[in-house]
């Protein structure tokens, strides 16, 4: 007990700066998960694996005790809080930088990444250094800097350039050009620490060029390998440049030793054993990931790629053989990849994929004829950017890559892969049983492609969507059982035993009834119908076919089922939407979010100007649309006016013809009866004079008046 309390050491404070950049959220990671003092100790073989689940398990039940306590800055504010860092920063001013810089036993600075942080790094040296007799305990500097101080050191022995430099020649190095504010730097941090060691001690690593997780500055190689869309990988330059290398974990585990050992030599050099050239990375990145091939372009050629930086084409394009001498010899790293990224190509890659979320989505499509499994698994394909897999053009990429390895072998053969005899005996078997079958081919070797297909690295890599196939049982355990050296494992399970790479993990099964599909199918444009097995005869007796394969007890839903891959089903009869909006939705809902890249800066930029223009232009047409309805109205509205003014005037016109002819008898009797005696009793009138005419008339009309039979 005695001991164990000697070997307690206080829990570390570590500030690391931009917590949310690539190097420093995997180093910061991995301290967090770190004992201090762990890596005093020699790892007994077979305590490593229980220590990292000790740690593991102290994590997760929430106790921190002895764990480094790391806390740190970031360049951004984050879409979603990193879990690691106990506390993390958005530096506003230098004051309060240094605050957070004196709270901390040990501060890392890594200036590889953003090159603004080279300036900081050296303020942040320097201020402490002017704080250090208010230092309560000893603190640790570590630059995290990068092996291009050394990109133009002259070899040590001209005769012999493969030579690696190693730490003990650091006082010889010479830079890249474009790193000397790095080498500035690196020789800042070093004096500041010769002359109060006790107190305030710094170190300085020369990084190899980091991959692991995200990948780093080996990212771009990575992502264009994984999405497929170039041939062959392009190598800048002559390929034979050696690029010093190491993985971001084992980058981490140097920290760890030097805060936990603060060793005498404040310079160190970590890079791992390999000795690779950038072409043997490109190629086996290419075989592992991508299409398998790797071709020579100009150095010139990596300035046109959007995606690499000026620092990224710096590192790709160094040629530097480098040892890390003191940290095999003094330091207990456990190496996740002390070879190389050749040698462990594979546990880097399967890292990549879980890091980035670059997880293969694989669906199934199965359903009747004319149930619109093509249409579901196209949107699908489109939705998730997936690989449309249909039997027919299955078949037909296959017979065209049979022809064209017959007519031009590659000349590299890879080891395992068949010679042109075996190529044009195996397109000569598969056009005979073509011609037999009447155009159809057997099982055997639809299966064969099939399985070619899936696992293309395409496939591997972004996923699928199998459209109709398989239809049987049998085909089902023919396509995804598992390779020849499980199948005792097979035989002592129930379950069928599958390939884990190439089963689809999710399945959907679109279901309607006889009757609904037939009207579907008469519904159709003759066009559409014409020539496809949606013509009357041929629609039937597939939907026969298939309804008498689906009877059975073993159905190839079945065989999910017992893989424990459970079918969604889908009544597409439901919702009749020729579209398929619902479906894909519910579809969409139950396999999850997309598991790729998203778009590219490019085609982010490129989308949001279609829709800039797609917004205008509909502000155009809404513009117009109510100019044009405004005109619309305006002359209806004077339409209208004229209509009312032209239908005044004929009412008036009337109004006046039926008063003049309703006026007719009453002129014709005054004229006749009343006109002639009132005009003579006005002649009368003039003659007479008398005092009251109109007394005088009125007498004489009165008098005169005819009588009326």
């Amino acid at each position: 007990m005695a001991e164990e309390g000697e070997r307690t050491v206080r829990p570390k404070r570590i500030f690391l700066n931009h917590l949310d950049s690539y190097a420093e959220r995997n180093i910061g990671q991995y301290l967090s998960t770190c004992v201090a003092g762990a890596s005093l100790e020699e790892a007994e073989e077979g305590a490593e694996e229980e220590e990292e689940q000790s740690v593991q398990a102290d994590v997760a039940g929430g106790s921190r005790a002895g764990l480094f306590q790391v806390v740190g800055s970031l360049s951004r504010l984050p879409e979603k809080k990193l879990h690691f860092p106990m506390e993390s920063y958005m530096i506003t001013s230098r004051d309060e930088l240094l605050h957070h810089l004196l709270e901390s036993d040990v501060i890392v600075y890594n200036i590889t990444e953003d090159p603004g942080q080279i300036e900081e790094a050296s303020w942040a040296v320097s201020a402490l250094f002017t704080e250090i007799e208010n230092f309560e305990s000893q603190k640790l500097f570590i630059l995290i800097s990068s092996v291009m101080t050394w990109a133009r050191s002259k070899p040590l022995d001209p005769d012999d350039p493969e030579i690696p430099f190693t730490e003990d020649d650091y006082r010889r190095r010479k830079c890249h050009l474009n790193f000397k504010d790095h080498l500035s730097v690196e020789k800042l941090v070093i004096k500041m620490g010769k002359s109060n060691k006790s107190k305030f001690s710094t170190y300085v690593i020369a990084s190899g060029v980091p991959y692991g997780a995200e990948e780093g500055v080996l990212h771009t190689v990575f992502k264009e390998a994984w999405i497929g869309e170039t041939p062959a990988l392009p190598i800048y330059g002559d390929g034979q440049n050696v690029v010093p290398m190491i993985h971001i974990v084992d980058l981490a585990s140097v920290v760890q030793n030097i805060v936990d050992q603060r060793p005498r030599t404040h310079y160190l050099v970590a890079v791992d054993d390999s000795l690779h050239t950038l072409e043997e990375i490109v190629k086996c990145i290419s075989a592992h990931l991508g299409p398998g091939k790797a071709e020579k372009v100009s150095k010139e050629a990596a300035f046109l790629n959007k995606e690499l930086t000026q620092l990224d084409i710096d590192h790709l394009l160094v040629n530097l053989r480098m040892e890390a001498v003191f940290l095999k010899e003094n330091f207990n790293i456990h190496w996740v990849s002390q070879t190389g990224i050749v040698e462990n190509i594979d546990s880097v890659i399967k890292e990549y994929k879980q890091s980035r979320g670059l997880l293969p989505i694989r669906i199934c499509v199965l359903g009747p004829p004319a149930a619109g499994k093509t249409t579901v698994s196209k949107l699908l394909c489109k939705h998730y950017k997936l690989h449309h897999i249909h039997i027919k053009d299955v078949i037909t990429e296959a017979i065209d890559k049979l022809e064209r390895l017959v007519k031009s072998p590659p000349e590299e053969e890879e080891e395992g892969e068949d010679g042109p005899e075996a190529w044009q005996e195996l397109l000569d078997s598969v056009k005979e049983n073509m011609e037999q079958n009447g155009g159809r081919l057997d099982d055997s070797y639809v299966i064969r492609f099939m399985r070619e297909k899936l696992k293309s690295m395409p496939c591997q890599n972004q996923g699928y969507v199998l459209d109709g196939y398989p239809k049987t049982y049998e085909q089902a355990k023919e396509l995804f059982k598992s390779e020849e050296g499980e199948e005792e494992e097979e035989s002592r399970s129930k379950a069928p035993h599958f390939d884990k790479t190439i089963t689809p993990d999710f399945v959907i099964s679109l279901d309607a009834s006889d009757e609904f599909l037939k009207n579907r199918v008469i519904n159709l444009p003759e066009s559409t119908v014409a020539g496809t097995h949606y013509a009357q005869d041929r629609f039937l007796r597939a939907l026969t076919t298939f309804r008498d394969l689906n009877t059975e007890d073993e159905t190839v839903l079945n065989y999910f089922d017992e893989a424990e891959i459970h079918p969604l089903h889908i009544d597409v009869s439901k919702e009749d939407d020729p579209e398929y909006r619902a479906i894909i939705k519910q579809i969409t809902k139950e396999v999850g979010e997309p598991r790729n890249y998203g778009l590219t800066p490019e085609e982010l930029a490129e989308l949001e100007k279609k829709q800039a223009e797609q917004s205008l232009a509909r502000e155009a047409e809404r513009m117009a649309e109510l100019n044009r309805m405004e005109a619309e109205e305006e002359a209806e509205k004077i339409a209208r006016w004229e209509e009312w003014n032209s239908r005044l005037e004929e009412v008036k016109r009337q109004e006046h013809e039926m008063l003049e002819a309703q006026s007719v008898p009453l002129r014709n009797y005054l004229m006749k009866n009343v006109m002639p005696t009132l005009i003579e009793g006005l002649n009368e009138c003039c003659k007479v004079r008398p005092d009251d005419p109109v007394d005088y008339l009125a007498e004489y009309l009165f008098k005169q008046n005819p009588q009326i039979e």
